[in-house]
């Protein structure tokens, strides 16, 4: 059956005292709605909307770097759960199938417990899970023999009711068809003036409709709603990323003190050393080396590289098979092919460095101008001195050398070796002459104090 995806991300998140829209604080290197998102992909949808509201413009923004292919649906006024699902409907117009309604805030739901959610062959189903405490502020999910009979919310229920052990998660799925006329149906006679979609149950059951709970872990449903909340969900992130990375074949030295993004790739038998930190778009091949301190993001590390200590790869970074990166070095928009060594303090941006190129200490790609960025061109087998200031747009030929302390504006012949430093003027015992001046200043200086 054809599966639509509708992600609400619309609410302000007052509790987490921020100018910045709740579900565009980092959870795993990417915004907390990426990860409800990445859980709804992997049932390949159809379609997928995304309900933006509060900050609507810098959530698209965000969405646009991730997902290209989500819709947007507008909730100017924030009514309610169920009338931001009603924002979202009219882009279902003419689809036939199952919607499950997600949460941008709740990023631990597994694709498992989605696709568990929309097999459920009752009309409407909600995702719960069970607790212990009758405390518990979760409203409480009262089944009987005909399935789902509603939802009440903690603060209205009885001692009873708060006695169940099933609490609602919030997501919940039904047929297409059925969702619209359930929300269509909802009321906002509350406190609030708000439309609840928890509401849709008792609609359901009126209507004669099926309804039903299916149940996952409640580690799954935690929601982010404060700052706190924010840097439990990140460490239980984290815990959960490094445990399935050295499940996976992955060696990590230090496990606690390795950061992971949520789509970091990995291969069987990396080794990553202690304190690494690894942004979005990294992917590492197997047997690649990621050495301590070092940070990773929007890059490609192939087979027998190794990267560090202390180096930074940023986005658009590409290591060929058997590339050296050292300490304190940092590539950035730049292909180096295989073999390639770059040692250590020298940065490599814009560029494209042949095979088994060696690029001495201190070395710089001078990519930018002020207003544009130029690229750097190095073919293989050649031999760039310490020191060399590559003046970008630059061409350096294969085999060629650079003597260190260059200032290169020109290409270089393949083979050719070339010098582009200022002539050395060598002054016999004047640096004495100039110590014994300075000493004798000082010393009339402190006598006129």
């Amino acid at each position: 059956m054809a599966l639509a995806v509708i992600l609400l991300a619309a609410g302000q998140g007052s509790r987490m005292n921020s100018d910045l829209p709740k579900v565009l604080h980092r959870l795993g290197g990417v915004p907390l709605f990426a990860h409800a998102l990445a859980a709804g992909r992997m049932l390949e949808p159809e379609r997928v909307i995304l309900v933006a509201g509060h900050g609507a413009e810098a959530v698209q923004k965000a969405l646009s770097a991730i997902d290209a292919d989500v819709e947007v649906a507008l909730q100017e006024e924030q009514l309610g759960t169920g009338h931001a699902v009603a924002q979202a409907l009219p882009l279902l117009e003419g689809f036939e199938g199952r919607v499950i309604v997600h949460y941008g805030d709740t990023p631990f739901v597994r694709w498992e417990t989605l696709e568990a959610l929309a097999e459920s062959p009752a009309d409407v189903t909600v995702l719960g899970f069970h607790v212990n405490d009758p405390e518990a502020r979760y409203g409480r999910l009262i089944e009987d023999e005909m399935g789902l009979e509603r939802i009440v919310e903690f603060k209205d229920a009885t001692d009873e009711e708060r006695a169940v052990t099933l609490c609602n998660s919030g997501l919940l799925c039904a047929d297409a068809d059925h969702l619209k006329l359930l929300i269509a149906g909802l009321k906002n006679e509350n406190a609030a003036g708000e439309y609840y979609l928890t509401d849709v149950i008792a609609g359901a059951r009126a209507m004669g409709l099926t309804t039903a709970a299916v149940t996952c872990d409640e580690t799954e449903t935690l929601g982010i709603n404060t700052r706190a909340e924010l840097a439990r969900a990140e460490a239980a992130f984290q815990a959960r990323a490094r445990a399935q990375a050295m499940e996976d074949g992955v060696t990590l030295s230090d496990p606690a003190s390795v950061y992971f993004a949520l789509d970091t790739a990995i291969g069987r038998d990396a080794v990553i050393g202690q304190h690494v930190v690894f942004g979005p778009r990294v992917t590492v091949e197997s047997g690649a080396e990621i050495l301590p301190f070092s940070h990773l993001e929007g890059c490609h590390v192939s087979r027998g590289a190794t990267v560090g200590p202390f180096a930074r790869l940023r986005p658009g970074a590409e290591l060929a098979e058997d590339v050296h990166v050292g300490n304190f070095v940092e590539i950035k928009n730049a292909i180096l092919d295989e073999g390639v060594k770059v040692g250590h303090l020298t940065y490599i941006g814009d560029a494209q460095v042949g095979e088994h190129t060696n690029i001495g200490a201190g070395t710089v790609t001078c990519n930018y101008d002020g207003v544009m960025k130029h690229r750097t061109t190095i073919g293989a087998h050649a031999f760039i001195g310490s020191s060399t200031m590559l003046v970008a747009p630059v061409n350096v030929g294969a085999h060629a050398l650079t003597g260190s302390g260059s200032v290169i504006t020109e290409d270089v012949p393949e083979g050719a070796v070339a010098l582009g430093r200022a002539k050395q003027v060598t002054k016999p015992g004047l640096a004495v002459k100039l110590m014994d001046m300075l000493r004798a200043e000082k010393a009339r200086r402190a006598g006129k104090q």
